[in-house]
């Protein structure tokens, strides 16, 4: 079977941007006194950048976690990839530039280092916080709850049949019907699982966010991922959601 490579306008406008951007950034780097292999290096780091930057954007926003770290380095490559393409469009003496840029290109490395390891090595953390009203009685989220079982029912008694008396004349004695034996108790409920308010406030913004995102409710196995709780307690959990 053949693959057909397909071209449309967008891949074009990329390709285009992507190539007049990497030429400006190398451009005002080798104004900078980056000559030679480094001043090729630096678009590649610029860009390089962007992109982690971007990813980790998008994967935090999928786990509806705060992804404010990874917005800032992306305003920071993106300033530095917009800065070049405006100052090689005439506005800059390539010539003579000033110190304070000399400043900037020769410092990039370190800042573009420093920020892409943050973007791939820092973990969010994805315990739920509880609110500062909550009770402080209140179990934690983590711990099993503890479900007593219910006393097993006791198996009914029954009454020997009384032995008839016989009469002087030898007669046969009418049999009589055995008693009803009593009907066995019901089982007694197990006990509710008791969950916080500020854990059942921080599953409704889960589930929320869940139903904003794919269009469909929650279902307690998620719920239980999310939250991190054992499968009793996120059963509860969903049916005060519903």
């Amino acid at each position: 079977m053949r693959t057909k490579l397909r071209l449309d306008a967008v891949l074009i406008q990329a390709v285009i941007a992507g190539a007049l951007s990497f030429a400006h950034l190398h451009d005002l780097a080798a104004a900078a006194g980056q000559d030679g292999w480094k001043a090729w290096a630096y678009p590649i780091s610029v860009d390089l950048l962007l992109v982690a930057a971007w990813h980790r954007i998008r994967t935090l926003q999928a786990a509806d976690l705060p992804a404010g770290s990874a917005w800032c380095w992306f305003i920071i490559a993106l300033a530095a990839s917009l800065g070049a393409n405006v100052a090689t469009a005439g506005l800059l003496d390539l010539a003579d530039v000033p110190a304070w840029l000399r400043i900037l290109v020769a410092g990039w490395p370190a800042l573009a280092f420093f920020g892409g390891t943050l973007l791939a090595h820092t973990t969010p953390d994805t315990t739920p916080e509880l609110e500062p009203d909550a009770p402080a009685s209140a179990p934690e989220p983590s711990a099993a709850p503890v479900v007593e079982r219910a006393p097993e029912p006791a198996a009914p008694a029954f009454e020997p049949d009384p032995v008839p008396e016989l009469d002087p004349a030898p007669a046969a004695p009418e049999p009589e019907s055995a008693p009803a034996a009593d009907p066995a108790p019901a089982p007694a409920a197990a006990p509710a699982v008791a969950v916080p308010a500020a854990l059942v406030e921080h599953a409704r913004k889960v589930a929320d966010a869940h139903r904003a995102r794919t269009g469909t409710p929650i279902d307690p196995g998620t719920l239980r991922a999310r939250l991190g709780v054992p499968a009793p307690m996120a059963d509860a959990i969903a049916a005060q959601l519903v």
